[in-house]
Protein backbone atom coordinates (compact mmCIF):
# COMPACT_ATOMS: atom_id res chain seq x y z
CA UNK A 1 0.00 0.00 0.00
CA UNK A 2 1.80 3.64 -1.02
CA UNK A 3 2.50 5.74 2.20
CA UNK A 4 0.06 8.76 2.10
CA UNK A 5 1.75 11.72 0.31
CA UNK A 6 3.38 13.78 3.59
CA UNK A 7 2.31 17.03 2.30
CA UNK A 8 -0.33 19.09 3.46
CA UNK A 9 -1.81 22.62 1.73
CA UNK A 10 -1.16 25.78 4.30
CA UNK A 11 -2.74 28.65 2.61
CA UNK A 12 -5.27 28.95 -0.23
CA UNK A 13 -6.10 32.30 -2.04
CA UNK A 14 -5.99 33.56 -5.58
CA UNK A 15 -6.27 29.53 -6.90
CA UNK A 16 -2.56 29.08 -4.97
CA UNK A 17 -1.97 26.77 -2.54
CA UNK A 18 0.71 26.79 -0.22
CA UNK A 19 1.98 23.75 1.74
CA UNK A 20 2.88 22.88 5.22
CA UNK A 21 4.64 20.66 7.12
CA UNK A 22 3.15 18.13 8.26
CA UNK A 23 2.80 16.41 11.91
CA UNK A 24 1.68 12.90 13.18
CA UNK A 25 -0.98 12.92 15.90
CA UNK A 26 -1.09 10.44 18.78
CA UNK A 27 -3.41 8.58 16.90
CA UNK A 28 -0.59 8.66 14.07
CA UNK A 29 -2.72 10.51 11.34
CA UNK A 30 -0.62 12.54 9.29
CA UNK A 31 -2.14 16.13 9.99
CA UNK A 32 -1.60 19.74 8.97
CA UNK A 33 -4.20 22.63 9.97
CA UNK A 34 -2.83 26.30 8.68
CA UNK A 35 -4.76 29.61 8.63
CA UNK A 36 -4.75 33.12 6.83
CA UNK A 37 -6.98 35.29 6.13
CA UNK A 38 -7.26 34.50 2.69
CA UNK A 39 -6.10 37.97 1.10
CA UNK A 40 -8.77 39.93 2.63
CA UNK A 41 -8.12 42.80 4.36
CA UNK A 42 -8.35 43.04 8.29
CA UNK A 43 -8.64 39.40 8.88
CA UNK A 44 -11.75 39.13 6.52
CA UNK A 45 -12.39 35.62 4.33
CA UNK A 46 -10.44 33.77 6.56
CA UNK A 47 -9.40 30.51 5.27
CA UNK A 48 -8.25 27.44 7.31
CA UNK A 49 -6.77 24.71 5.53
CA UNK A 50 -6.60 20.77 7.01
CA UNK A 51 -5.09 18.10 5.18
CA UNK A 52 -5.05 14.61 7.00
CA UNK A 53 -3.68 11.35 5.32
CA UNK A 54 -4.15 13.21 1.73
CA UNK A 55 -7.65 14.22 2.69
CA UNK A 56 -8.11 17.96 2.29
CA UNK A 57 -10.59 20.66 3.66
CA UNK A 58 -10.85 24.44 3.83
CA UNK A 59 -13.00 25.62 6.60
CA UNK A 60 -13.80 21.95 7.78
CA UNK A 61 -15.77 21.42 4.03
CA UNK A 62 -14.00 18.65 1.95
CA UNK A 63 -12.52 20.28 -1.03
CA UNK A 64 -11.79 18.31 -4.32
CA UNK A 65 -8.54 19.58 -5.40
CA UNK A 66 -7.58 16.73 -7.97
CA UNK A 67 -6.50 18.09 -11.24
CA UNK A 68 -8.49 17.10 -14.85
CA UNK A 69 -7.12 16.80 -18.10
CA UNK A 70 -5.79 19.87 -19.42
CA UNK A 71 -6.39 21.78 -16.33
CA UNK A 72 -3.34 24.45 -15.99
CA UNK A 73 -0.90 24.83 -13.17
CA UNK A 74 -1.58 28.27 -12.01
CA UNK A 75 0.89 30.71 -10.15
CA UNK A 76 0.55 33.90 -8.35
CA UNK A 77 3.35 35.92 -7.61
CA UNK A 78 6.69 36.83 -9.14
CA UNK A 79 8.80 34.42 -7.18
CA UNK A 80 6.28 31.27 -8.58
CA UNK A 81 7.06 32.37 -12.00
CA UNK A 82 10.65 31.80 -11.32
CA UNK A 83 9.79 28.11 -10.86
CA UNK A 84 6.97 27.02 -12.96
CA UNK A 85 6.24 30.22 -15.03
CA UNK A 86 2.94 31.48 -16.82
CA UNK A 87 0.20 31.60 -19.45
CA UNK A 88 -0.08 35.12 -21.26
CA UNK A 89 -2.03 36.04 -24.04
CA UNK A 90 -4.91 33.59 -23.28
CA UNK A 91 -2.99 30.72 -22.88
CA UNK A 92 -1.25 30.74 -26.07
CA UNK A 93 2.09 31.55 -25.13
CA UNK A 94 3.95 30.67 -21.88
CA UNK A 95 6.42 32.36 -20.21
CA UNK A 96 9.02 32.24 -17.70
CA UNK A 97 11.80 33.53 -16.09
CA UNK A 98 15.45 32.50 -15.39
CA UNK A 99 18.68 33.86 -13.56
CA UNK A 100 21.97 33.21 -15.17
CA UNK A 101 23.88 31.55 -12.95
CA UNK A 102 27.28 31.43 -12.43
CA UNK A 103 27.89 27.62 -13.95
CA UNK A 104 26.09 28.62 -17.05
CA UNK A 105 28.98 30.99 -18.55
CA UNK A 106 31.66 30.49 -20.67
CA UNK A 107 35.13 32.38 -20.13
CA UNK A 108 34.16 35.85 -21.25
CA UNK A 109 31.37 35.40 -18.16
CA UNK A 110 28.34 35.29 -20.44
CA UNK A 111 26.05 33.00 -20.65
CA UNK A 112 26.98 30.11 -23.39
CA UNK A 113 25.19 29.00 -26.50
CA UNK A 114 24.14 25.57 -24.94
CA UNK A 115 22.98 27.72 -21.64
CA UNK A 116 20.50 29.35 -23.83
CA UNK A 117 19.34 26.17 -25.54
CA UNK A 118 18.67 24.36 -22.38
CA UNK A 119 16.73 27.30 -21.19
CA UNK A 120 14.63 26.63 -24.73
CA UNK A 121 14.29 23.17 -23.64
CA UNK A 122 13.24 23.91 -20.50
CA UNK A 123 10.71 26.01 -21.17
CA UNK A 124 9.01 24.23 -23.44
CA UNK A 125 8.47 21.18 -21.25
CA UNK A 126 7.41 23.39 -18.46
CA UNK A 127 4.89 24.90 -21.27
CA UNK A 128 3.62 21.30 -22.13
CA UNK A 129 3.30 20.49 -18.16
CA UNK A 130 2.06 23.70 -16.95
CA UNK A 131 -0.79 22.76 -19.90
CA UNK A 132 -2.53 20.23 -18.22
CA UNK A 133 -1.43 18.05 -21.32
CA UNK A 134 1.70 16.39 -19.75
CA UNK A 135 1.26 12.66 -19.75
CA UNK A 136 4.79 10.06 -18.77
CA UNK A 137 6.98 11.18 -21.27
CA UNK A 138 9.60 14.20 -21.75
CA UNK A 139 6.79 16.13 -23.23
CA UNK A 140 4.87 14.04 -24.26
CA UNK A 141 0.89 14.68 -23.99
CA UNK A 142 -1.33 11.43 -22.28
CA UNK A 143 -2.48 10.98 -25.73
CA UNK A 144 1.23 10.23 -27.02
CA UNK A 145 2.33 8.63 -23.73
CA UNK A 146 -0.83 6.26 -24.60
CA UNK A 147 0.84 5.56 -28.18
CA UNK A 148 4.27 5.39 -26.61
CA UNK A 149 4.90 8.33 -29.09
CA UNK A 150 7.85 11.18 -28.13
CA UNK A 151 8.69 14.32 -29.90
CA UNK A 152 11.69 14.24 -31.75
CA UNK A 153 13.59 17.70 -33.17
CA UNK A 154 14.56 17.90 -36.84
CA UNK A 155 16.02 21.40 -37.17
CA UNK A 156 16.45 24.22 -34.91
CA UNK A 157 17.52 27.89 -35.50
CA UNK A 158 18.84 30.12 -32.54
CA UNK A 159 19.63 33.82 -33.18
CA UNK A 160 21.54 36.02 -30.45
CA UNK A 161 21.60 39.46 -30.61
CA UNK A 162 23.09 39.99 -27.18
CA UNK A 163 24.37 37.20 -24.78
CA UNK A 164 23.30 37.96 -20.74
CA UNK A 165 25.82 37.85 -17.85
CA UNK A 166 26.33 35.98 -14.64
CA UNK A 167 23.17 37.24 -12.46
CA UNK A 168 21.05 38.36 -15.20
CA UNK A 169 17.12 37.53 -15.51
CA UNK A 170 15.64 36.69 -18.97
CA UNK A 171 12.12 36.20 -19.89
CA UNK A 172 11.10 33.70 -22.49
CA UNK A 173 8.24 33.80 -24.37
CA UNK A 174 7.14 30.07 -26.31
CA UNK A 175 4.00 28.85 -28.47
CA UNK A 176 3.79 25.98 -31.07
CA UNK A 177 2.04 25.94 -34.00
CA UNK A 178 1.65 23.19 -36.90
CA UNK A 179 4.06 22.55 -39.47
CA UNK A 180 3.15 20.77 -42.33
CA UNK A 181 0.91 17.58 -42.10
CA UNK A 182 2.72 15.64 -39.71
CA UNK A 183 4.72 18.17 -37.59
CA UNK A 184 4.97 20.93 -35.34
CA UNK A 185 6.91 24.59 -35.09
CA UNK A 186 7.83 25.72 -31.34
CA UNK A 187 8.61 29.41 -30.98
CA UNK A 188 10.79 31.57 -28.47
CA UNK A 189 11.71 34.92 -27.92
CA UNK A 190 14.07 35.57 -25.10
CA UNK A 191 14.01 39.08 -23.35
CA UNK A 192 16.34 40.77 -20.88
CA UNK A 193 14.06 41.14 -17.81
CA UNK A 194 15.41 44.52 -16.94
CA UNK A 195 15.49 46.42 -20.28
CA UNK A 196 12.18 44.36 -21.95
CA UNK A 197 14.23 44.50 -24.90
CA UNK A 198 14.91 41.00 -27.25
CA UNK A 199 18.27 39.75 -26.83
CA UNK A 200 17.61 36.19 -28.69
CA UNK A 201 14.62 34.15 -30.96
CA UNK A 202 14.61 30.78 -31.76
CA UNK A 203 12.21 28.48 -34.01
CA UNK A 204 12.48 24.75 -34.31
CA UNK A 205 10.90 21.82 -35.85
CA UNK A 206 9.48 18.45 -34.35
CA UNK A 207 7.84 15.26 -35.35
CA UNK A 208 6.71 11.78 -33.79
CA UNK A 209 8.62 8.99 -33.03
CA UNK A 210 7.75 5.38 -31.61
CA UNK A 211 9.23 5.14 -28.56
CA UNK A 212 9.52 1.23 -28.86
CA UNK A 213 10.28 0.97 -32.93
CA UNK A 214 12.38 3.98 -33.02
CA UNK A 215 10.21 4.73 -36.19
CA UNK A 216 8.79 7.96 -37.59
CA UNK A 217 5.04 8.66 -36.90
CA UNK A 218 2.21 10.32 -38.41
CA UNK A 219 0.67 12.80 -35.61
CA UNK A 220 -2.65 10.93 -34.38
CA UNK A 221 -5.96 12.75 -34.49
CA UNK A 222 -6.62 12.24 -31.04
CA UNK A 223 -3.05 13.85 -30.40
CA UNK A 224 -3.70 16.77 -32.75
CA UNK A 225 -7.16 17.26 -30.78
CA UNK A 226 -5.20 17.61 -27.75
CA UNK A 227 -2.71 20.43 -28.76
CA UNK A 228 -4.50 21.97 -31.32
CA UNK A 229 -6.08 25.06 -28.65
CA UNK A 230 -2.66 26.14 -27.77
CA UNK A 231 -1.71 26.88 -31.69
CA UNK A 232 -0.20 30.70 -32.00
CA UNK A 233 0.34 31.04 -35.77
CA UNK A 234 2.83 33.63 -35.25
CA UNK A 235 6.67 33.12 -36.63
CA UNK A 236 9.49 34.71 -34.64
CA UNK A 237 11.96 34.04 -37.45
CA UNK A 238 9.55 34.25 -40.75
CA UNK A 239 10.95 34.16 -44.61
CA UNK A 240 14.56 33.77 -42.97
CA UNK A 241 16.08 32.22 -46.19
CA UNK A 242 19.34 31.04 -44.38
CA UNK A 243 16.95 29.08 -41.77
CA UNK A 244 15.43 26.95 -44.61
CA UNK A 245 18.07 26.64 -47.13
CA UNK A 246 19.99 23.62 -47.17
CA UNK A 247 22.66 22.83 -44.92
CA UNK A 248 26.45 21.56 -47.11
CA UNK A 249 27.47 18.49 -46.46
CA UNK A 250 30.80 18.49 -45.77
CA UNK A 251 33.66 15.66 -46.11
CA UNK A 252 37.06 14.69 -45.13
CA UNK A 253 38.12 16.53 -48.44
CA UNK A 254 35.90 19.62 -47.57
CA UNK A 255 36.36 20.41 -43.50
CA UNK A 256 39.37 22.03 -42.88
CA UNK A 257 39.52 20.95 -39.31
CA UNK A 258 38.19 17.07 -37.91
CA UNK A 259 38.00 16.43 -34.01
CA UNK A 260 37.59 12.20 -34.23
CA UNK A 261 37.25 10.12 -30.44
CA UNK A 262 34.48 12.04 -28.84
CA UNK A 263 32.23 9.63 -26.71
CA UNK A 264 28.71 10.60 -25.41
CA UNK A 265 28.86 9.71 -21.72
CA UNK A 266 25.55 9.00 -19.78
CA UNK A 267 25.14 12.31 -18.78
CA UNK A 268 24.90 13.43 -22.31
CA UNK A 269 21.44 11.18 -22.57
CA UNK A 270 17.85 12.39 -21.68
CA UNK A 271 15.00 9.96 -20.79
CA UNK A 272 14.26 9.55 -24.61
CA UNK A 273 17.45 7.43 -24.50
CA UNK A 274 18.93 9.10 -27.16
CA UNK A 275 21.73 12.18 -26.97
CA UNK A 276 20.08 15.22 -25.79
CA UNK A 277 20.09 18.01 -28.76
CA UNK A 278 21.56 20.50 -26.83
CA UNK A 279 24.78 18.40 -26.36
CA UNK A 280 25.62 18.48 -30.02
CA UNK A 281 26.56 22.51 -29.67
CA UNK A 282 29.83 21.29 -27.49
CA UNK A 283 30.88 18.41 -29.69
CA UNK A 284 30.37 21.08 -32.81
CA UNK A 285 32.74 23.67 -31.01
CA UNK A 286 35.53 20.92 -30.47
CA UNK A 287 36.43 21.16 -33.93
CA UNK A 288 36.34 25.21 -34.47
CA UNK A 289 39.70 26.78 -34.09
CA UNK A 290 40.33 28.47 -30.07
CA UNK A 291 41.34 31.85 -31.80
CA UNK A 292 37.50 32.12 -33.36
CA UNK A 293 36.05 30.83 -29.73
CA UNK A 294 37.80 33.67 -28.25
CA UNK A 295 37.55 36.44 -30.35
CA UNK A 296 33.72 36.50 -32.04
CA UNK A 297 30.45 35.94 -30.43
CA UNK A 298 28.17 32.55 -32.04
CA UNK A 299 25.54 35.05 -33.23
CA UNK A 300 23.73 32.06 -34.90
CA UNK A 301 23.59 28.49 -35.59
CA UNK A 302 21.28 26.06 -37.37
CA UNK A 303 21.04 22.57 -36.70
CA UNK A 304 19.89 19.79 -38.79
CA UNK A 305 19.11 16.64 -37.15
CA UNK A 306 19.31 13.39 -39.53
CA UNK A 307 19.43 10.62 -36.80
CA UNK A 308 19.86 10.18 -32.76
CA UNK A 309 22.44 8.95 -31.33
CA UNK A 310 23.34 6.74 -28.66
CA UNK A 311 25.87 6.39 -26.05
CA UNK A 312 27.70 3.54 -27.90
CA UNK A 313 28.93 5.68 -30.85
CA UNK A 314 32.19 7.46 -31.04
CA UNK A 315 31.19 10.82 -33.30
CA UNK A 316 33.56 13.14 -34.91
CA UNK A 317 33.34 16.72 -35.06
CA UNK A 318 33.38 18.50 -38.62
CA UNK A 319 34.45 22.02 -39.05
CA UNK A 320 34.75 24.64 -42.42
CA UNK A 321 34.91 28.10 -41.78
CA UNK A 322 35.03 31.27 -44.01
CA UNK A 323 35.16 35.01 -43.80
CA UNK A 324 32.39 37.50 -45.24
CA UNK A 325 34.86 40.55 -45.17
CA UNK A 326 38.55 41.33 -46.01
CA UNK A 327 41.86 41.69 -43.80
CA UNK A 328 40.46 41.60 -40.64
CA UNK A 329 36.50 40.19 -41.32
CA UNK A 330 33.56 41.47 -38.41
CA UNK A 331 31.96 38.35 -39.04
CA UNK A 332 32.53 34.46 -40.19
CA UNK A 333 30.41 31.94 -41.52
CA UNK A 334 31.10 28.43 -40.83
CA UNK A 335 29.81 24.83 -41.47
CA UNK A 336 29.50 21.53 -39.37
CA UNK A 337 28.60 18.18 -39.34
CA UNK A 338 28.93 15.52 -36.20
CA UNK A 339 29.09 12.29 -37.25
CA UNK A 340 29.85 8.94 -36.11
CA UNK A 341 33.05 7.49 -36.10
CA UNK A 342 33.24 4.05 -37.65
CA UNK A 343 30.55 4.11 -40.55
CA UNK A 344 30.82 8.04 -41.87
CA UNK A 345 26.91 8.20 -40.83
CA UNK A 346 25.51 11.67 -40.51
CA UNK A 347 23.99 12.31 -37.45
CA UNK A 348 24.09 16.38 -37.26
CA UNK A 349 24.73 19.24 -39.92
CA UNK A 350 24.94 22.97 -38.61
CA UNK A 351 25.45 26.59 -39.88
CA UNK A 352 26.71 29.15 -37.69
CA UNK A 353 27.39 32.52 -37.96
CA UNK A 354 30.04 34.53 -35.87
CA UNK A 355 30.57 38.50 -35.01
CA UNK A 356 34.22 39.60 -33.78
CA UNK A 357 33.79 40.41 -30.20
CA UNK A 358 34.71 44.24 -30.37
CA UNK A 359 32.67 45.08 -33.35
CA UNK A 360 28.90 46.44 -32.68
Amino acid sequence: MATPALQSAGRVTHRRCFFGHPEKTKSSILSVKRCDNGGGRRGRNLRCANAVNGAFKINGKAADVRSSAAQPVTVGNDDDAFRLGKFVEGRLVYRQRFVIRSYEIGPDRTATMETLMNLLQETALNHVMSSGLAGDGFGATRQMSLRKLIWVVTRINIQVDKYSQWGDVVEIDTWVASSGKNGMRRDWVIRDRRTKKMIARATSNWVMMNRETRRLSKIPEEVREEVLPFYLDRNIIAGDTNTSRRIEKLTDATAESVRSGLAPRWSDMDVNQHVNNVKYIGWILESVPLKVLVEYHLTSITLDYRRECRQSQLLESLTTMSSTGRMQPSTLQSTHLIRQQDDKAEIVRARAEWRCKGHR
